[in-house]
C-alpha cells in the first residue's frame, strides 16, 4: 500500500504512441505519481495502455492510477482510480479493487469536497485553479478554493490547473502540497526536464514555506 502524504507530482497523461518513455522520463524527473486519463479511446485500447503504464510504474514503485474504470483498473492490475463527481462512487470502486486501493475523488468546490470526504476517499483533486483546455467548459475555482479544501481535507489534495513552475510558488504559499500536472509534461518535447523543473520548483517552494517564520 502506497503512502500518499510525501507525493508531490502527480502527471496526467493521455495514450500516447511514446508511452513508455514518456512516462519513465517524466518520473525519472520526479512524477512520483502516474495517471492513465484516456476520454475517447476503447476499452480494449485503455487496456493495452494501461498495462504499459503500470509495468513502467511498477519498476520505479510508482502508483499508477487509471482514470474512471474502476473494472479495467482490476482487469489491468492497477494501482487504484481516480473518479468524478459523475462516476462510480468510492464505495463501489472498493468493493471491485479492495480495502487497499487508491481511490480519488475529483472536486470543483465546497459541495462536493463534503461529499467526497464523506465517502473516505484515498485522496481528492481540487480545481482546476485556472481553466483548463483538459476540462473543456469547466470555469476555474481559483486559489481560494484550493487552500480552503487542502486546510479541510485529513487525506491529501491534489490540486490541478495551470501546474507550472511559475504557479507553484503561490499555490505552495497559499499551503498546496501536492500538484496535478498535465501539459507542462506532456506538451513537452523533453518531459524529463519538464519534470525536473516543476518537482525542482515543488521542493524550492515547499522547503522555503517550511522554513519561514
Amino acid at each position: 500500500m502506497f503512502d500518499l502524504t510525501e507525493r508531490r507530482l502527480y502527471l496526467c497523461t493521455p495514450i500516447r504512441s511514446d508511452l513508455a518513455s514518456f512516462v519513465e522520463g517524466a518520473i525519472a524527473g520526479g512524477v512520483d505519481i502516474v495517471q492513465l486519463r484516456e476520454k475517447l479511446a476503447d476499452a480494449r485500447a485503455v487496456l493495452a495502455a494501461a498495462a504499459i503504464c503500470r509495468d513502467v510504474c511498477a519498476h520505479y514503485g510508482v502508483p499508477f492510477i487509471l482514470n474512471d474504470r474502476a473494472d479495467l483498473a482490476l482487469d489491468v492490475g492497477a494501482d487504484g482510480v481516480h473518479v468524478g463527481q459523475d462516476d462510480a462512487p468510492v464505495e463501489l470502486c472498493r468493493r471491485i479493487l479492495g480495502p487497499t486501493a487508491i481511490i480519488g475523488v475529483s472536486t470543483h468546490g465546497e459541495s462536493d469536497l463534503v461529499g467526497a470526504l464523506a465517502d473516505q476517499p484515498s485522496y481528492v483533486s481540487a480545481g482546476p485553479v485556472t481553466e483548463t483546455p483538459t476540462k473543456p467548459g469547466r470555469p476555474g475555482t481559483g486559489l481560494d478554493y484550493a487552500a480552503q479544501a487542502t486546510v479541510r481535507s485529513p487525506v491529501p489534495v491534489f490540486v490541478t490547473g495551470g501546474v507550472t513552475p511559475s504557479s507553484v510558488p503561490a499555490l505552495a504559499a497559499a499551503g498546496v502540497e501536492h500538484f496535478v500536472v498535465v501539459r507542462y509534461i506532456t506538451d513537452s518535447d523533453d518531459p524529463e526536464r519538464a519534470a525536473r523543473e516543476l518537482r525542482d520548483a515543488i521542493d524550492t517552494a515547499l522547503a522555503r514555506r517550511s522554513d519561514a517564520p
